[in-house]
Protein backbone atom coordinates (compact mmCIF):
# COMPACT_ATOMS: atom_id res chain seq x y z
CA UNK A 1 0.00 0.00 0.00
CA UNK A 2 2.92 2.01 0.79
CA UNK A 3 4.58 1.76 -2.89
CA UNK A 4 0.92 2.66 -4.70
CA UNK A 5 0.70 5.58 -1.95
CA UNK A 6 3.91 6.93 -3.10
CA UNK A 7 3.31 5.91 -7.17
CA UNK A 8 -0.06 7.94 -6.68
CA UNK A 9 1.84 10.72 -5.20
CA UNK A 10 4.50 10.53 -7.97
CA UNK A 11 1.40 10.81 -10.66
CA UNK A 12 0.08 14.00 -8.55
CA UNK A 13 4.00 15.66 -9.03
CA UNK A 14 3.82 15.17 -12.36
CA UNK A 15 0.74 16.57 -13.01
CA UNK A 16 1.29 19.77 -11.71
CA UNK A 17 4.59 20.11 -13.27
CA UNK A 18 2.83 19.43 -16.76
CA UNK A 19 0.36 21.80 -15.80
CA UNK A 20 3.15 24.57 -14.70
CA UNK A 21 4.72 24.01 -17.88
CA UNK A 22 1.65 24.40 -19.64
CA UNK A 23 0.89 27.58 -17.78
CA UNK A 24 4.15 28.96 -18.46
CA UNK A 25 4.38 28.54 -22.41
CA UNK A 26 0.93 30.25 -22.24
CA UNK A 27 2.19 33.48 -20.17
CA UNK A 28 5.00 33.29 -22.73
CA UNK A 29 2.98 33.12 -25.53
CA UNK A 30 1.06 36.00 -24.11
CA UNK A 31 3.53 38.28 -23.56
CA UNK A 32 4.91 38.07 -26.99
CA UNK A 33 1.66 38.91 -28.63
CA UNK A 34 1.47 41.74 -26.38
CA UNK A 35 4.47 43.03 -27.06
CA UNK A 36 3.90 42.84 -30.67
CA UNK A 37 0.49 44.26 -30.62
CA UNK A 38 2.49 47.27 -28.26
CA UNK A 39 4.35 47.99 -31.11
CA UNK A 40 2.02 48.23 -33.90
CA UNK A 41 0.91 50.73 -31.73
CA UNK A 42 3.73 52.86 -31.79
CA UNK A 43 2.80 57.01 -31.87
CA UNK A 44 3.16 58.09 -35.42
CA UNK A 45 3.88 61.71 -36.60
CA UNK A 46 -0.03 63.00 -36.96
CA UNK A 47 -0.16 63.65 -40.34
CA UNK A 48 -1.10 67.30 -40.23
CA UNK A 49 2.01 67.65 -38.31
CA UNK A 50 3.67 65.94 -41.36
CA UNK A 51 1.88 68.23 -43.50
CA UNK A 52 3.28 71.55 -41.63
CA UNK A 53 6.77 70.93 -42.53
CA UNK A 54 8.34 73.27 -45.53
CA UNK A 55 9.27 71.42 -48.60
CA UNK A 56 12.98 70.64 -48.80
CA UNK A 57 14.57 72.56 -51.20
CA UNK A 58 15.04 71.61 -54.44
CA UNK A 59 17.90 72.87 -55.13
CA UNK A 60 17.12 73.27 -58.90
CA UNK A 61 18.71 76.61 -59.36
CA UNK A 62 22.31 77.25 -60.47
CA UNK A 63 23.77 79.37 -57.59
CA UNK A 64 26.30 80.70 -60.74
CA UNK A 65 23.76 81.87 -63.16
CA UNK A 66 23.16 85.43 -63.55
CA UNK A 67 19.55 86.59 -63.78
CA UNK A 68 19.42 89.23 -66.80
CA UNK A 69 15.99 91.04 -68.67
CA UNK A 70 13.71 89.02 -70.17
CA UNK A 71 14.28 85.85 -67.97
CA UNK A 72 11.31 84.30 -66.66
CA UNK A 73 11.41 83.84 -63.20
CA UNK A 74 9.32 81.30 -60.70
CA UNK A 75 8.84 82.85 -57.68
CA UNK A 76 7.25 80.62 -54.87
CA UNK A 77 6.35 81.89 -51.35
CA UNK A 78 5.62 78.77 -48.87
CA UNK A 79 2.08 78.95 -47.79
CA UNK A 80 1.85 82.43 -49.72
CA UNK A 81 0.01 81.60 -53.44
CA UNK A 82 -0.85 85.15 -53.52
CA UNK A 83 2.58 86.31 -53.95
CA UNK A 84 3.93 83.25 -55.26
CA UNK A 85 3.90 83.83 -59.15
CA UNK A 86 5.98 83.20 -62.59
CA UNK A 87 7.41 87.03 -63.58
CA UNK A 88 9.60 88.15 -66.10
CA UNK A 89 12.46 90.47 -65.61
CA UNK A 90 11.70 93.52 -67.73
CA UNK A 91 14.37 95.40 -69.64
CA UNK A 92 15.73 97.54 -66.99
CA UNK A 93 16.42 94.34 -64.92
CA UNK A 94 13.54 94.70 -62.40
CA UNK A 95 10.59 92.68 -61.15
CA UNK A 96 7.41 93.52 -59.08
CA UNK A 97 6.00 90.94 -56.35
CA UNK A 98 2.82 91.41 -53.70
CA UNK A 99 4.09 93.36 -50.71
CA UNK A 100 7.45 93.35 -51.86
CA UNK A 101 7.27 96.05 -54.45
CA UNK A 102 9.55 96.13 -57.32
CA UNK A 103 13.36 95.22 -56.89
CA UNK A 104 16.70 94.51 -58.83
CA UNK A 105 16.53 91.14 -60.54
CA UNK A 106 18.59 91.67 -62.91
CA UNK A 107 22.66 90.97 -61.84
CA UNK A 108 21.68 88.70 -59.00
CA UNK A 109 22.00 85.24 -58.84
CA UNK A 110 18.64 83.09 -57.74
CA UNK A 111 20.14 82.92 -53.94
CA UNK A 112 20.85 86.04 -54.09
CA UNK A 113 17.43 87.25 -54.60
CA UNK A 114 15.84 84.73 -52.88
CA UNK A 115 17.47 86.39 -49.86
CA UNK A 116 16.52 90.01 -51.07
CA UNK A 117 12.75 89.09 -51.18
CA UNK A 118 13.09 87.15 -47.87
CA UNK A 119 14.04 90.60 -46.25
CA UNK A 120 11.80 92.43 -47.45
CA UNK A 121 8.34 89.73 -46.59
CA UNK A 122 9.64 89.55 -42.72
CA UNK A 123 7.86 93.12 -42.18
CA UNK A 124 5.03 90.53 -43.24
CA UNK A 125 5.38 87.56 -42.68
CA UNK A 126 7.07 85.00 -40.48
CA UNK A 127 10.14 83.72 -41.46
CA UNK A 128 10.06 83.73 -45.28
CA UNK A 129 10.47 80.44 -47.45
CA UNK A 130 11.29 81.99 -50.93
CA UNK A 131 12.57 79.63 -53.55
CA UNK A 132 13.57 81.37 -56.87
CA UNK A 133 13.84 79.26 -60.24
CA UNK A 134 15.07 80.73 -63.37
CA UNK A 135 11.73 79.24 -65.97
CA UNK A 136 13.21 80.25 -69.23
CA UNK A 137 16.62 81.66 -69.56
CA UNK A 138 16.11 84.09 -71.94
CA UNK A 139 19.31 86.84 -70.80
CA UNK A 140 21.86 84.18 -71.62
CA UNK A 141 21.91 83.60 -75.36
CA UNK A 142 24.01 84.63 -78.38
CA UNK A 143 22.66 85.08 -81.91
CA UNK A 144 24.64 83.25 -84.61
CA UNK A 145 23.54 85.36 -88.25
CA UNK A 146 24.58 84.81 -91.77
CA UNK A 147 26.42 81.58 -94.02
CA UNK A 148 25.91 79.09 -91.26
CA UNK A 149 23.89 75.93 -91.54
CA UNK A 150 21.65 76.71 -88.85
CA UNK A 151 21.34 80.18 -87.84
CA UNK A 152 19.52 81.96 -85.09
CA UNK A 153 19.33 81.89 -81.26
CA UNK A 154 21.27 79.53 -78.80
CA UNK A 155 21.65 79.10 -75.03
CA UNK A 156 25.05 80.61 -73.35
CA UNK A 157 26.68 77.94 -71.87
CA UNK A 158 29.84 78.21 -69.78
CA UNK A 159 33.45 79.41 -71.53
CA UNK A 160 31.43 79.24 -74.95
CA UNK A 161 33.63 80.37 -77.44
CA UNK A 162 33.88 81.81 -81.20
CA UNK A 163 34.75 78.52 -82.63
CA UNK A 164 32.35 76.57 -80.33
CA UNK A 165 29.45 78.48 -81.48
CA UNK A 166 29.90 78.30 -85.19
CA UNK A 167 30.39 74.36 -84.51
CA UNK A 168 26.50 74.65 -82.41
CA UNK A 169 25.51 76.51 -85.23
CA UNK A 170 26.00 73.62 -87.84
CA UNK A 171 29.35 75.17 -89.43
CA UNK A 172 29.98 77.04 -91.97
CA UNK A 173 27.81 77.25 -95.53
CA UNK A 174 29.59 77.15 -98.95
CA UNK A 175 30.19 79.94 -99.77
CA UNK A 176 30.64 81.58 -95.92
CA UNK A 177 33.94 84.23 -95.68
CA UNK A 178 35.43 82.29 -93.06
CA UNK A 179 38.03 85.09 -92.87
CA UNK A 180 35.49 88.13 -92.30
CA UNK A 181 33.58 86.74 -89.59
CA UNK A 182 33.05 89.15 -87.13
CA UNK A 183 30.84 89.82 -83.43
CA UNK A 184 28.59 92.45 -82.35
CA UNK A 185 28.77 93.32 -78.99
CA UNK A 186 26.68 95.27 -76.72
CA UNK A 187 28.76 97.67 -74.84
CA UNK A 188 27.51 99.17 -71.27
CA UNK A 189 27.20 102.94 -72.56
CA UNK A 190 24.48 101.19 -75.04
CA UNK A 191 27.08 101.24 -77.95
CA UNK A 192 28.40 98.15 -80.01
CA UNK A 193 31.61 96.93 -80.59
CA UNK A 194 32.89 94.82 -83.57
CA UNK A 195 35.28 92.42 -82.45
CA UNK A 196 37.08 90.22 -86.14
CA UNK A 197 37.51 87.02 -86.09
CA UNK A 198 39.42 85.46 -89.02
CA UNK A 199 38.30 81.59 -89.46
CA UNK A 200 41.24 80.32 -91.45
CA UNK A 201 43.85 82.01 -88.88
CA UNK A 202 42.57 80.75 -85.91
CA UNK A 203 42.30 77.41 -86.79
CA UNK A 204 46.26 77.55 -88.12
CA UNK A 205 47.16 78.95 -84.70
CA UNK A 206 47.16 82.56 -85.68
CA UNK A 207 45.75 85.28 -84.12
CA UNK A 208 43.87 82.69 -81.41
CA UNK A 209 42.70 85.51 -78.64
CA UNK A 210 39.71 86.45 -81.56
CA UNK A 211 38.61 83.40 -80.49
CA UNK A 212 37.28 85.22 -77.71
CA UNK A 213 34.75 83.67 -74.80
CA UNK A 214 31.27 84.81 -75.58
CA UNK A 215 28.77 87.10 -73.39
CA UNK A 216 25.03 87.06 -72.89
CA UNK A 217 23.89 88.93 -76.04
CA UNK A 218 26.87 88.82 -78.67
CA UNK A 219 25.58 88.37 -82.32
CA UNK A 220 28.38 86.42 -84.04
CA UNK A 221 27.85 87.30 -88.13
CA UNK A 222 29.08 85.63 -90.94
CA UNK A 223 28.89 86.76 -94.07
Amino acid sequence: MKLGGEVKRDGATMNLSQRSLRQTLALGAFCLLLSGWMLGQAPTAPADAQKAAPPAQSGGHDDVYVIGPSDVLTINVWKEPDISRSVPVRSDGKISLPLVGELQAGGQTPKQLEQEIAKRLTSYISDPEVTVIVQESKSQRINVLGQVARPGAYSLTTSMTVLDAIATAGGFKDFAKQKSVYILRQKSDGTQEKLPFNYKDVIKGKNVEQNIRLEARDTIVVP
